[in-house]
C-alpha cells in the first residue's frame, strides 16, 4: 500500500506561482509513474502532468505546457509540480497519483492505482 499526501496549495493572484509537493509513504516504488491531475467543481478529473521513474521522461497537458514543470526526488519519495504563470482557469483541487508500471503513463485516471487527498489551488483574477 502506498500513501500520497499533497501540500503547497493556496490562493494566488493571476500570473503568480505555486509549488505543489506530493510525499509518498508506505511501500513506494521509485519505478512508479507519477502524475498530477486536477478537478474543478462540476468538471471531470483531468490530467495535468506525468513523470517517469528516472525523471527524464515527462508529459504535459497542452493547457499547462510551458507553464508547469513536474519533477521527482526518488531519494525522498517526493514529486513536485512547479506552477508558474497561473491563470484563473487553473483553479481546482490538485491530486497526486501513482501508477505501477513503466513509461508511458496511463491514458487516464483509471490507470493510476494510488491517489492523494488533494490540495486546493485558487487563482484570483
Amino acid at each position: 500500500q502506498v500513501q500520497l499526501v499533497e501540500s503547497g496549495g493556496g490562493l494566488v493572484q493571476d500570473g503568480g506561482s505555486l509549488r505543489l509537493s506530493c510525499a509518498a509513504s508506505g511501500r513506494p516504488r521509485s519505478t512508479y509513474v507519477m502524475g498530477w491531475f486536477r478537478q474543478a467543481p462540476g468538471n471531470v478529473r483531468e490530467f495535468v502532468a506525468a513523470i517517469g521513474w528516472s525523471g527524464s521522461m515527462t508529459y504535459y497537458a497542452d493547457s499547462v505546457k510551458g507553464r508547469f514543470t513536474i519533477s521527482r526526488d526518488n531519494a525522498n519519495n517526493t514529486v513536485y509540480l512547479q506552477m508558474d504563470g497561473l491563470k484563473p482557469e487553473d483553479t481546482a483541487v490538485y491530486y497526486c497519483a501513482a501508477a505501477p508500471g513503466a513509461w508511458p503513463p496511463p491514458g487516464g485516471p483509471v490507470g493510476y492505482k494510488y491517489w492523494g487527498q488533494g490540495t486546493q489551488v485558487t487563482v484570483s483574477s
